[in-house]
């Protein structure tokens, strides 16, 4: 059982991580035309992420796949910025209520990109391990966790916004928008991989 801690603390550290911040500005930027009475949709983004970084993850600590570090490292902020920016060309647009469409695939697409960017590390990690399914799959439990933190976080902040201060859904869309935009900028020169 300690096991299960030790992987599962892992995957809430990496999320929650406030020197390393890039899920949670990415979620934010997922999360912001959304609200409460969107929760499954919601959850599904969410789950739909997990997938996807844990798949790149089962990938690297099997030695199938790899990257270049500093491609992936300079593709994580794009996807946040690309996700901030797709909030606000369409700020003030009904959110369509399909299930699967090009918010899931772009997520999971994202997903898998966020995971190669932390799966070295990892790999190294459960190295060690005889069975290195379990701790992933543990780890990816404590990255979900942390990620409805977030997202509960983000939603309660947009009501709050829209409710109490009276911002209009399209107004809170840009402003936080451009907020992760601002987060943004300074990651992709910092990474910039040419």
């Amino acid at each position: 059982m300690s096991q299960f801690w030790l992987y599962f603390k892992l995957g809430l550290t990496h999320v929650l991580d406030i020197t390393a911040y890039d899920h949670v500005i990415f979620f934010i930027a997922l999360v912001i035309p959304y609200t409460f009475k969107n929760w499954k949709q919601v959850l599904w983004l969410v789950t739909t992420f997990t997938v996807g970084h844990t798949l790149s993850l089962m990938l690297s600590v099997y030695d199938i796949v790899s990257f270049d570090a500093k491609w992936i490292e300079f593709l994580i902020p794009v996807t946040i910025g690309v996700t901030a920016l797709y909030s606000i060309f369409t700020a003030g647009k009904s959110i369509n209520n399909e299930k699967i469409g090009l918010a899931f695939f772009a997520t999971l697409f994202f997903g898998l990109i966020h995971g190669f960017g932390f799966s070295n590390y990892f790999r190294h990690i459960v190295a060690v391990e005889d069975s290195k399914l379990i701790p992933t799959l543990e780890f990816a439990l404590g990255i979900e966790t942390a990620q409805v933190i977030v997202v509960v976080f983000v939603l309660l902040l947009s009501y709050i916004m829209q409710t109490f201060f009276r911002f209009s859904k399209k107004e809170w869309m840009l402003i936080g928008s451009g907020i992760v935009i601002g987060f943004v900028i300074p990651m992709l020169i910092e990474t910039w991989p040419f």
